[in-house]
């Protein structure tokens, strides 16, 4: 039994990161947890979009168990417990910092303590619609979200209040306790302090692969660039918006530094597991696409990174992990078993490299026209697009998803979609998330049209 600290940020793309093998990104902490414990490489979300993301690791459930299908909250509150409050009835002390962000707020979902909440305002995200596709409306001006920020941010606010519970609460604690901080950086826009702005400077550079690639023109690729109104971002913009990230990466870099000292002063490094994660990537320009939304690498990977007693020093994990075992290990770390109706495997009892375990995530959100669902297997990965050409790539041999190999190689794509369904009959999951959308357009339309001017 050990403590358990978990540092989520919001979209973190983990090849921007040194244990992930970027060139030039400075992660000198990631880089420090990384080689005192284990790296799992192949670590994805279960939905590349906030809400799903964060309402299927709170609960443990998969988005469409819980029918959390974007960033729209309106007739979403449900009565499903989170593992805060399956810790806390269970003698654990669970402690939840900064953005909540899931299917109900924070107060209801009953932690031990809930510091700093951020909840989604009602009726959240409005521009979801997707037949037809929605265009949300001044996305463009997103181009110039990049720069200096010169102000202490709340990022900096719930690092501070998790420092300053680790140093007076979490070293009097009589019984075992997870704390879970989240941060918004790096997600949009990219404003950092100028100490990272300056760190970057020199960096600006392009994406490697654009709209000239064949993934860059598959539909749903499409879809999102319209969504975002992303085609006409400038050389200028692209470039700082890249150099920005790189300096918010940095930042979260730094914070993370925080908590890690603040547990070695207080004396509690040693019995305590630290785990840092995203809850979705940021492709950053590649294929011409921006920020999540997207079954692509870019924006469906995450990092997480592992150290502490139940995690071995220089240990690199290929085999493909979700959330949702980051979940199950809350538990694990507590000493108390994976309850029922919660999914995943604990992160510290996974192999090094089993190429029979395969990890799904799915996507029925804004952007694109319809439902998507994702399997990862091995070195292959399979993605079904509801209204699309489904996608097959060999991430060994072409890690940049440059070449779908779906009619080359149908004999794996039918073996990696045979995966899938013994998750979900992906056409009837499907259908219930463009009902369930229909019943929110028409709940905004019915309660909200006066306030939203719709």
């Amino acid at each position: 039994m050990a403590n358990l600290v978990i540092i989520m940020s919001d979209e973190h793309n983990p090849f921007y990161s040194s244990p992930y093998g970027h060139e030039f990104i400075k992660t000198p902490n990631m880089q420090k947890l990384a080689n005192e414990g284990t790296v799992f490489k192949n670590s994805y979300c279960p939905s590349p979009l906030c809400l799903p993301s964060r309402s299927a690791f709170i609960s443990g459930k998969r988005v469409h168990q819980i029918q959390t299908y974007s960033n729209c909250n309106v007739n979403l509150e449900k009565n499903i417990p989170s593992y805060g409050k399956v810790l806390k009835d269970n003698g654990i002390h669970s402690v939840h910092i900064g953005k909540v962000d899931v299917y109900a707020d924070g107060e209801k979902l009953e932690f031990s303590e809930m510091l700093n909440p951020h909840d989604r305002n009602l009726p959240g995200d409005t521009n979801h619609k997707r037949i037809p596709l929605s265009i949300r409306k001044g996305a463009d001006a997103r181009a110039n979200g990049f720069g200096i920020r010169t102000k202490k941010g709340d990022d900096e606010y719930c690092i501070d209040l998790a420092v300053e519970w680790i140093k007076k609460k979490g070293v009097k604690m009589d019984k075992d306790w997870v704390l879970c901080v989240n941060i918004l950086n790096p997600h949009l826009p990219h404003i950092c302090p100028e100490k990272f702005w300056k760190m970057y400077e020199g960096f600006e550079n392009l994406p490697d692969y654009g709209l000239e690639c064949d993934s860059g023109r598959h539909p749903y690729a499409c879809d999102l660039r319209s969504h975002f109104q992303t085609e006409g971002f400038t050389k200028e913009q692209i470039n700082g918006l890249r150099r920005g990230y790189y300096g918010c990466v940095s930042f979260v870099d730094q914070q993370l530094g925080c908590v890690i000292d603040a547990l070695e002063a207080s004396g509690l490094r040693e019995n305590t597991n630290i785990v840092y994660t995203s809850d979705h990537g940021e492709m950053l320009g590649k294929f011409g696409m921006w920020w999540k939304c997207s079954l692509f690498e870019d924006s469906v990977r995450i990092p997480m990174i592992a150290s502490g007693p139940n995690f071995r020093k220089g240990r690199v994990v290929k085999t493909p992990v979700d959330l949702l075992d980051l979940t199950a290990f809350t538990f694990k770390s507590s000493g108390l078993d994976v309850p029922k109706g919660f999914n995943g495997t604990p992160l510290d009892e996974l192999p090094e490299n089993d190429k029979e375990r395969f990890v799904f995530s799915e996507y029925h959100g804004h952007g694109t026209r319809s439902g998507a669902y994702m399997i990862r297997k091995g070195d292959w990965k399979f993605i079904m697009n509801m209204n699309a050409e489904n996608q097959l790539f060999n991430l060994s041999n072409d890690p940049h998803e440059l070449i779908n190999l779906i009619e080359k190689y149908s004999a794996k794509a039918n073996e990696l979609e045979e995966c899938l369904r013994s998750i979900c009959d992906p056409e009837k999951e499907n259908q219930r998330a463009h009902d369930f959308e229909a019943e929110q357009l028409e709940g905004i339309y019915k309660d909200y049209s006066e306030e939203l001017k719709i």
